[in-house]
């Protein structure tokens, strides 16, 4: 069995770039906005910076600068330009949007920026029309194996889920889920897990909490991102929630949308086209990173972890995060919900494409039976033609038929393509 160690070491590649690159093409600007470390100066200096100037404005010096003379500023560093860390200097934005309606020659702005509740506000108000604005996650399977160059879209990829060749190399699922998909704790074994992901928390709450939200109670806020990982892959109660943590709903609902906004979660919909007042109407939440859920429940071994009443969410956690980065980095729209009715039918992902469903159970289970497929078979008996097809991803060995038409896959088969 293959494990992570030494995979990562010439990692290069990262899908988004494709992307980045076509909305040059069209838009004068391009934002790379994500959750902070996820890898978007590495990427723009990587890959852009031959053809343009890299200015760094969480350089104090450069931030003063820019911030006293902006006109001044943007003449010295004519685009072609990325301006990194942008959010620092959102009166700039103002400034670029005159510049680009002077000339709109496509590419010229690259800009990045990770506190995005601040980000996409100033952008918004300035640059509507003008600029393109990606996410960058943290890396996916493929990436993290040497093979984000062929990795498939999303119709790509629920096209050809029958044809993927069964994977040879095999990976342990808990040091997966441990280490996460940060680039830097991903890509170097010597780093320290645990230092690293309370370096990681610490530098989230004083620097983009504090800082952009006015959180009084650091502490109390830790408390709620605690019980927030504690309830990752579960139907969001935020009466629950915010009992816990001792604040009112409303201050609950205030801090999910930052923990949102700042890519720490991603709140899954339910899916209710033509269901009416059957359906149950709250999100489901889910941790965006698995080393910081597992970090922030106090999981920090494979066999704790794999022992644990919490690995099946997190290992459902994971595969629904890889299913959002495979839009997010294509620049589609996310057409990726939960089913689950007041009746009982449960599917954990329903994903919507060419006006049909693809379903998926995900089982952290070894051993699959037809009974893990019952909520599959009612959906597609009650909705027939609306089901393009129905699937489980699971820890089984291999990919196999189980029954009604109902496939199986071992989810480092479907994850890796």
């Amino acid at each position: 069995m293959l494990n992570l160690k030494g995979i990562m070491n010439s990692m290069k590649d990262r899908i988004l770039t494709k992307t980045i690159k076509k909305a040059c093409t069209t838009f004068p600007a391009v934002v790379v906005t994500g959750p902070r470390q996820s890898g978007k100066t590495t990427l723009l200096k990587n890959e852009f910076g031959k053809t343009h100037t890299f200015v760094s404005l969480e350089d104090p010096n450069m931030r003063m600068r820019a911030k006293t003379d902006p006109l001044a500023f943007l003449e010295q560093y004519k685009p072609p330009v990325i301006l990194d860390e942008i959010q620092y200097v959102p009166e700039l934005l103002s400034y670029i949007k005159t510049k680009i309606d002077q000339e709109r020659t496509p590419g010229n702005w690259l800009l990045s920026g990770s506190q995005n509740f601040v980000l996409m506000d100033n952008i918004s108000q300035s640059l509507a029309g003008r600029v393109a604005v990606l996410s960058l996650l943290p890396l996916t399977l493929s990436e993290q194996m040497n093979q984000g160059e062929n990795a498939l879209s999303i119709t790509q990829w629920l096209s050809t889920l029958s044809k993927l060749p069964q994977q040879q190399n095999k990976i342990e699922i808990a040091e997966w889920i441990l280490r996460g998909a940060y680039p830097e704790i991903v890509t170097n074994k010597k780093v320290d897990r645990k230092l690293w992901c309370g370096s990681y928390i610490a530098t989230y709450l004083e620097r983009d909490v504090r800082n952009m939200a006015q959180v009084g109670d650091l502490n109390q806020f830790e408390l709620f991102l605690k019980q927030c990982a504690i309830r990752t892959g579960q139907l969001l109660n935020l009466t629950e929630l915010a009992r816990d943590v001792g604040i009112s709903v409303t201050t609950a609902k205030r801090w999910l949308s930052l923990l949102e906004t700042s890519y720490q979660v991603h709140l899954l919909q339910p899916y209710y086209k033509n269901l009416g007042k059957r359906l149950v109407k709250r999100p489901k939440m889910y941790f965006v990173d698995t080393a910081i859920a597992t970090y922030l429940m106090g999981i920090h071994e494979a066999e704790t972890l794999l022992n644990s009443p919490h690995f099946g969410a997190l290992f459902e956690s994971a595969v629904i995060n890889e299913c959002v980065k495979r839009f997010t980095n294509f620049g589609d729209d996310k057409t990726i919900y939960f089913i689950r009715t007041q009746d009982n039918l449960e599917i954990d992902l329903a994903i919507e494409n060419n006006q049909k469903l693809h379903l998926f159970e995900i089982k952290s289970a070894k051993t699959i039976t037809p009974k893990h497929a019952v909520s599959l078979i009612k959906i597609q008996k009650e909705w027939q033609q609306d089901v393009a097809q129905a699937s489980i991803i699971s820890r089984a060995d291999d990919n196999f038929l189980l029954v009604n038409g109902i496939m199986n896959y071992h989810w480092l088969t479907v994850l890796n393509a």
